[in-house]
């Protein structure tokens, strides 16, 4: 089995900010990465519909770390189970585990991918186009090559190394259109 990876909302930076959103499909898993900030909800709510899903089919959320441009609009799924590096929240209950290689489905898994900030991950999709990376260690397939706000600029370059070894076919970064990493 293989996931399909669906940018719902592609984000941007400059006066005015928005974080990308994808959905991930990989059998009974429905997920939803990094839903924050947008010009609007409907541009995260609309997408999902077009696909014959609503907001409570969605069965999981990742947060790719806790800033609120990419948090802000969790509230739209209010049966999902909820993701972030080092547990899974899910009404009341709240389950400590590492992140790092947690899978969601069997083509769906998490990568702990600090540098941004030390609570990074990136999801990884296997897909039938290959590995698909939707991370934060990159803000958009320009740049900035040095994140301004890295808490770790070392770490960030670590985690993009070590992401970059798995040889993704498309990189969905925090604030940008879907790209294709560079080879070699």
């Amino acid at each position: 089995m293989t996931a399909t990876v669906h940018v719902l909302a592609e984000g941007y930076i400059g006066d005015r900010v928005a974080g990308t959103v994808t959905l991930l499909l990989d059998g009974d898993l429905v997920a939803v990465v990094d839903p924050g900030m947008v010009a609007d909800r409907r541009l995260i709510l609309d997408p999902i519909k077009g696909f014959g899903l609503a907001p409570e089919d969605v069965t999981d959320v990742v947060f790719s770390h806790h800033h609120p441009d990419h948090t802000l609009n969790a509230a739209l799924f209010s049966h999902a189970r909820f993701h972030d590096h080092w547990a899974i929240y899910h009404d009341d209950v709240w389950e400590d585990r590492d992140a790092d290689g947690f899978a969601l489905s069997p083509s769906v898994r998490l990568m702990r991918t600090p540098g941004h900030t030390w609570q990074d991950i990136t999801t990884l999709a296997e897909t039938g186009d290959g590995l698909v990376a939707a991370t934060h260690l990159w803000w958009t397939a320009d740049g900035p090559d040095e994140d301004p706000l890295a808490e770790d600029l070392s770490e960030l370059m670590t985690s993009r190394r070590r992401l970059l070894e798995l040889r993704p076919a498309l990189i969905i970064p925090g604030h940008g259109s879907p790209f294709t990493p560079p080879t070699g």
